[in-house]
C-alpha cells in the first residue's frame, strides 16, 4: 500500500470543502452499500478511491478552520463545524469499512444478495471506450436520464472526480462513469458505453428464517442512516431543531434495530453449515450504526441550541438537491391516495424519500417510518413526508400538500 501523500496549508474555502465533502460522503454511502449487495469489486474501489479524497478535504477544512479561530466566540461557532467536519469523515471510513467486505472476502450469506430488490437501485462502474457513441457529448445532448433510464452520478477523470453531473457535463474517452438505474435499464447502456456485455446477478433464495430476519434489519438500518444523514443535513440548513429531533429519533430507531439484529444473526448461527460467512453482515451492521451516529453528530449543533454556522448552511445550500419536511393537509390532493396515484415525482420533480406516520404520542421515538415509500404508498392527512429534489419541485409539492 504506498503512503498517503504529503498535505499542506494552502487558502481555501470553507464552504466549497464543506459542500465538496457533504457530496463525496452522500455518495460514499450508496456506492459502499451498492458494492455489497451487487459483490462488485470495481465499485468497491471507486469507494476506497473517494475515501482517499475525503481524507484530504477534512485535513484541508480543518486547518482552514483553525486559521478561522482567533477568540473564544469563534472557536464557540466554529466547534459544531468541525462536528460537520468530524462526522463526514466517520461516513467516509465506515464506507470504506463496508466496501472492504467485498475486497478482502470477509464473506457474506446467500441471503444478503437476496435483499438486493428491496434495497437499492443496481449501480456500476463503466469506463468509456473511445468509440462509444456517448464519447464526446454532453448528458444534455444524449438526453440520457431520458434515453436510457439510468442516471450518472459521477464520473472520475483521471484523478479527479465530478460529484454532480450536469446537461452540461460531457461523457470523455477513458472516464469512469458510475452509473445508476434498474437492473433491466442498465445492460445496454452499459455496453454502449464499455463494448463489453454486462453480468446480471443471479437470483438467490434465502433459506433461513432468522438469518432473513438479520438481513431484513441491516437493509432497514441501511434505509435510515442514509435517511438520518440527509436529515442532518436539512438541520443544519434550515437550522431545525425539528429536523434535527428526527435525526435522533432515528439514529435511536437504528440502535435498537442493531440490537435485534445481534440476537437473530447469534440464533441463525446454529443453522449456518459456516458461521464464518456471517462476519460480513456484522462487519455492515456495525459500519452501519456509524453512519447513523455521524448522522447525529452533524445536527448535535442545532439539537444543543448553538445554531448552524453562516458557512456550513452556504455549503449545504449549494448542493443540487433541497430537503423538504411538509405535513399532509386534511383534504389536500394527497391525502386518501397513493403517491403513484398523484404521480408525485413526474409532476413535481420531488422524490418522497420517507413518510412518517404519527401514532397519536407526542414522542417521534414512537411514530412509525416508512424510509422507502414507492408508487403503492398511501397517504393520509397528518403525515409528515420527507423530500428531495429542485427548489422548483418544492413549491410544486407545497401544492399537492
Amino acid at each position: 500500500m504506498s503512503p498517503p501523500p504529503d498535505v499542506e496549508y494552502r487558502p481555501a474555502s470553507v464552504k466549497e470543502v464543506l459542500a465538496e465533502m457533504k457530496d463525496t460522503a452522500e455518495l460514499l454511502i450508496d456506492l459502499s452499500y451498492s458494492a455489497v449487495l451487487f459483490g462488485s469489486e470495481g465499485v468497491a474501489e471507486e469507494v476506497l478511491a473517494l475515501e482517499e479524497r475525503m481524507d484530504l478535504l477534512q485535513m484541508q477544512a480543518r486547518m482552514s478552520l483553525l486559521m478561522a479561530a482567533r477568540t473564544t466566540d469563534d472557536a464557540e461557532q466554529l466547534a459544531p463545524v468541525l462536528g460537520v467536519v468530524g462526522a463526514a469523515e466517520k461516513i467516509s471510513d465506515a464506507a470504506g469499512d463496508i466496501a472492504k467486505v467485498v475486497l478482502e472476502e470477509i464473506g457474506l450469506p446467500d441471503a444478503m444478495r437476496a435483499s438486493l430488490p428491496e434495497a437499492v437501485e443496481s449501480i456500476v462502474r463503466a469506463t468509456v471506450r473511445e468509440d462509444s457513441r456517448f464519447a464526446g457529448r454532453t448528458l444534455g445532448e444524449i438526453t440520457f436520464e431520458t434515453e436510457t433510464g439510468v442516471r450518472v452520478i459521477a464520473i472520475r477523470r483521471g484523478g479527479e472526480w465530478l460529484l454532480d453531473p450536469t446537461h452540461e457535463t460531457s461523457l470523455e474517452a477513458g472516464d469512469v462513469a458510475l452509473l445508476r438505474g434498474a437492473e433491466e435499464n442498465l445492460p445496454p447502456v452499459y455496453e454502449s458505453i464499455t463494448g463489453e456485455p454486462y453480468a446480471v446477478p443471479d437470483p438467490v433464495e434465502p433459506a433461513i428464517d432468522d438469518l432473513e430476519r438479520a438481513v431484513d434489519a441491516i437493509v432497514l438500518m441501511k434505509n435510515m442512516s442514509e435517511l438520518a444523514v440527509d436529515l442532518a443535513y436539512g438541520a443544519v440548513l434550515y437550522d431545525s431543531t425539528e429536523l434535527a429531533e428526527e435525526v435522533a429519533a432515528l439514529e435511536a430507531e437504528v440502535d435498537q434495530l442493531e440490537s435485534r439484529f445481534e440476537a437473530w444473526t447469534l440464533r441463525a448461527a446454529a443453522d449456518v453449515a459456516d458461521p464464518v460467512v456471517l462476519r460480513g453482515l456484522v462487519h455492515l451492521a456495525g459500519s452501519t450504526e456509524v453512519i447513523s451516529d455521524a448522522a447525529l453528530e452533524i445536527s448535535e449543533g442545532v439539537l444543543r441550541g448553538i445554531g448552524t454556522h453562516p458557512v456550513v448552511a452556504e455549503a449545504v445550500l449549494e448542493s443540487d438537491e433541497v430537503l423538504v419536511r411538509s405535513t399532509v393537509g386534511e383534504g389536500s390532493r394527497l391525502d386518501g391516495t397513493t403517491i403513484g396515484e398523484q404521480t408525485v415525482r413526474t409532476d413535481t420533480g420531488m422524490r418522497i424519500i420517507a413518510v412518517r406516520r404519527p401514532r397519536g404520542s407526542p414522542s417521534t421515538e414512537d411514530d412509525e417510518w416508512e424510509t422507502q415509500p414507492g408508487p403503492d404508498t398511501r397517504l393520509a392527512a397528518g403525515d409528515v413526508i420527507l423530500a428531495k429534489g429542485t427548489r422548483t419541485g418544492a413549491d410544486r409539492l407545497e401544492e399537492l400538500v
